[in-house]
């Protein structure tokens, strides 16, 4: 059986200011959909990815800017994340991890720039939408096997 990640639900306060920014951002407006003045759905797909993300209005009771750990794959995390800052996204600097692959999700063990051999998984860079939902840049050049 597949099982196939989709879409992710992202909880916004301003559904205009965030299709806005994500529009900035480099991802693709697929669906904007108003059914009366308490329902509408914005759905955007990030460049080259096959799951979307999708918010709006009565579409979760999560609050606004709760979202953490979403990571973007990229091939280049110098190269994305000067685009980024082309496209007016803040981002913070590009990081790895002292102490192994993944970082921890907070400051603790982060040291400044790409890791030093440049390995595949061990890059970062961090942005977060207008409401503070977090996202992780991830520089992915070879894929473990199986993946």
């Amino acid at each position: 059986m597949d099982l196939k990640l989709e879409v992710v639900v992202l909880p916004v306060s301003d559904v205009d200011r965030a299709k806005a920014f994500y529009v900035r951002a480099g991802f693709r407006p697929d669906v904007d959909y108003t059914a009366g003045d308490d329902y509408r759905v914005v759905h955007l797909t990030p460049p080259g990815s096959q799951c979307s993300i999708l918010f709006g209005t009565g579409v979760t009771t999560a609050a606004p800017g709760s979202t953490r750990g979403l990571h973007l794959v990229v091939q280049d995390i110098e190269a994305a994340h000067a685009e980024l800052v082309d496209r007016g996204i803040e981002m913070g600097g590009i990081f790895h991890d002292a102490g192994g692959v993944f970082h921890r999700g907070t400051e603790e063990g982060r040291v400044d720039g790409a890791h030093p051999e440049r390995a595949s998984y061990s890059s970062f860079a961090a942005f977060s939408d207008p409401d503070g939902n977090e996202w992780v840049l991830q520089e992915v050049t070879t894929r473990l096997p199986g993946r």
